[in-house]
């Protein structure tokens, strides 16, 4: 994984609000909607969202400032209890090296046993091919590593709704179809078992997927409801019409009254996100459009129709 705040283009002293703003605007660029003929752009997304998520949490950032976790939100291995441990340590091979030189060290009396119960709280036990003098011993015996992967994935609002399939690429470049189950939410997480990390001696971890739905162009999510906008033509307003608007199922026929304000809501039954047994509504609010450009007619029109029609509709305002 690469360093989040590389991955965001900020500096180490950015504040949150650099830090959001950074995040926003590469989100929009790198959006997999935004980018549908380039393959990586979900790949890009998703190391922006993993790079915000420790970014855009304090106490995360302080621990990634610190080296308690990395760049994949892992915490690192910051030595046994009680500091730095006995000199001579080294890592190699899945063992860790100790070497006492030839006896149990100052302030140790006994043998091996004696120093291994004092630095792990009577695990000695648990130690294997252990030896006065250059103990070596296997550090999985004391501690489990953490084998579990953890990614992103975006997903539109349909797949979110009606589920799917989509491919994930991993940070080792290994790729997999992921399922998409019906009804999943932004924050949920997707589980699959013995596909993260594996060593030696240790069942494989799990890929967790973290789900992110995707902002959908024309409507805005309200729990089970949706809300859109829905543009109109003057005409539409003021002589009614029937107008088609999109749903989640495919499009349907609204009936638009005579003298339809801008800005008046009408309700779809059951057209909005489904929820076990029921459905929610989806609201549209009409906003009238006029045409581009200046039009003489219709301004000949609106200069008749004033002339004629006075009326304030902010009278109330005061």
């Amino acid at each position: 994984m690469r360093d989040p705040y590389e991955v965001l283009g900020v500096q180490r002293g950015a504040n949150a609000a650099a830090i959001k703003s950074a995040f926003r605007k590469l989100a929009k660029k790198h959006h997999p909607d935004a980018n549908k003929n380039d393959p990586k752009a979900a790949e890009r997304f998703a190391e922006l969202n993993s790079a915000n998520e420790i970014l855009g949490d304090e106490a995360k950032r302080k621990q990634f400032d610190h080296g308690e976790i990395g760049a994949d939100g892992k915490p690192r291995f910051q030595g046994f209890p009680g500091g730095g441990g006995p000199r001579g340590a080294r890592a190699g091979g899945g063992f860790q090296q100790y070497d006492f030189g030839g006896g149990g060290g100052p302030g140790f009396d006994g043998g091996f046993e004696d120093i291994i119960n004092s630095m792990f709280g009577g695990a000695a036990g648990g130690a294997r091919g252990g030896r006065r003098g250059g103990a070596q011993f296997d550090t999985a015996a004391f501690t489990a590593p953490d084998l579990d992967l953890n990614v992103a994935m975006t997903v539109s609002l349909e797949d979110s709704v009606k589920g799917g399939e989509k491919r994930v690429r991993l940070t080792s470049g290994k790729e997999l179809n992921v399922r998409i189950p019906a009804g999943v939410t932004s924050g949920q997480q997707i589980r699959l078992r013995g596909q993260g990390d594996t060593a030696p001696r240790h069942r494989p971890g799990d890929l967790l997927i973290t789900v992110t739905v995707a902002p959908h162009p024309f409507f805005k999510v309200d729990g089970s409801d949706l809300r859109a906008d829905l543009p109109i033509t003057l005409y539409e307003a003021v002589l009614g019409s029937k107008v088609r608007v999109p749903t989640l199922g495919g499009a349907v026929e609204l009936s638009i009254p005579k003298n339809t304000s801008s800005g008046r809501t009408f309700r779809l039954k059951g057209k909005g996100i489904p929820k076990g047994d029921t459905s929610g509504d989806l609201f549209v609010t009409t906003r009238i459009i006029l045409p581009d450009g200046n039009d003489a007619d219709l301004e000949a029109l609106m200069q008749k129709w004033r002339d004629a029609h006075p009326y304030n509709p902010r009278g109330d305002l005061g």
